[in-house]
């Protein structure tokens, strides 16, 4: 199986992750805000370790192999990681977007009905995910395998969490449930395009891994972890984080 189609299904299976967390919804169940902010402190412990362990020294050592220095394949890997956030950062300037406690932002956000607001703001979140999924597929199969897992099972209560919180504002649990699987499918895409990158040159190996460990980065920081923090809820978050963390390094070892 060519790397690009695995990376293309390992993004589906994510996305099929995220639209399976939110079926509970469609059938009544709640998840009360201690438990959202420990799943959502899990999911940044995922991607903190996804994106050392899978992606940024796997992007330094195929560096070195490249150009033949430590030291230049460490200042090529830096330069990933700012393109990756500086990435994430402008979709989040420029993109109209609706925070679930901060409200709106973007350019024009007044102008789109808040349905599509939400649909945007998660789809920003999820793409760094796919990226880093196509990227290890593309790199090398055992390590796909390993950032698939670890993200599909992240994106289960976050699946949950996102439909949740829009019934909580007010929206149908059928509509809830489709805008929060409809969020997942942007990693089919994102799977797609960065096991290409990696796959049609392998100088873009490491800008590739890093990159999208930048992104990921830049979304933990920006996002999930203030997020965990506004409730009072932060040493259960921090402890999602950390068995998180644990649980995609034992992933990447083990599998990768």
């Amino acid at each position: 199986m060519s790397p690009i189609l695995m990376g293309t299904l390992g993004g589906l299976a994510a996305a099929l992750a995220t639209a399976g967390g939110a079926v509970p919804a469609l059938m009544g169940r709640t998840m009360s805000q201690r438990t959202a902010d420990t799943t959502l402190g899990f999911a940044a412990g995922v991607m903190l370790s996804a994106s050392f362990f899978s992606l940024i020294l796997p992007g330094v050592e195929a560096g070195e192999g490249l150009y033949g220095s430590l030291f230049v394949a460490s200042l090529v890997a830096g330069m990933g990681i700012a393109l990756g956030a500086g990435f994430v950062w402008v979709l989040d300037r420029v993109l109209p977007h609706e925070h679930f406690t901060t409200g709106r932002e973007g350019i024009d956000s007044a102008r789109l009905a808040r349905i599509w607001l939400f649909v945007i703001a998660i789809t920003i979140h999820n793409l760094p995910e796919g990226l880093s999924i196509g990227v290890a597929y593309g790199t090398d199969p055992a390590r796909g395998l390993a950032v698939m897992t670890g993200i599909a099972i992240q994106d289960i209560p976050e699946g949950l969490a996102v439909a949740v919180s829009m019934i909580g504002l007010g929206y149908s649990r059928t509509k809830s449930f489709l805008v929060a699987a409809a969020t997942g499918s942007v990693e089919i895409l994102g799977g797609f395009i960065g096991a290409a990158a990696v796959t049609l040159s392998s100088q873009l190996l490491t800008w590739g891994l890093t990159f999208a460990a930048g992104a990921m980065l830049y979304i933990v920081s920006h996002e999930i972890v203030p997020e965990t923090h506004r409730n009072g809820h932060q040493d259960r978050a921090t402890a999602g984080l950390i068995f998180g963390l644990i649980l995609m390094m034992v992933l990447d070892v083990t599998l990768g």
